[in-house]
């Protein structure tokens, strides 16, 4: 191990060529989490995803719109929605669970929950 001035750490492996060099500031971490999660990064998040659906209006879209009632929103739209909300938070939503999202906010407090987040 090579350690710099600059705070850049280089690691030399013999390979079969001679010597490679990789940067570890050029390498993407993996954990088993991400960075920290809050509350409003939940919200933003949440709130993208909902307004990027055809059927919501971005301008008539808050926290306790209900969706059936306000947008229309019927059970394969809701199917989409969530599954558009698993994408973004990468993981998967129970059938049982999703069915209790009416709002926004039932939306966020049920991913604040999972990321033990609490008012």
């Amino acid at each position: 191990l090579v350690f710099s001035n600059r705070c850049s750490i280089m690691i030399r492996a013999l390979g079969f060529n001679g010597v490679n060099t990789v940067t570890l500031k050029n390498i993407r971490r993996s954990y088993s989490h991400g960075p920290p999660v809050t509350k409003p990064m939940i919200e933003d998040r949440v709130m993208l995803v909902l307004r990027l659906y055809d059927k919501v209006d971005p301008n008539k879209l808050s926290l306790s719109s209900d969706l059936a009632k306000d947008f229309g929103i019927d059970s394969l739209d809701h199917v989409e929605l969530v599954m558009a909300i698993e994408e973004e938070f990468n993981f998967e939503i129970p059938d049982m669970d999703s069915e209790k999202f009416r709002t926004p906010g039932d939306i966020i407090r049920y991913i604040c929950d999972k990321y033990d987040l609490y008012d």
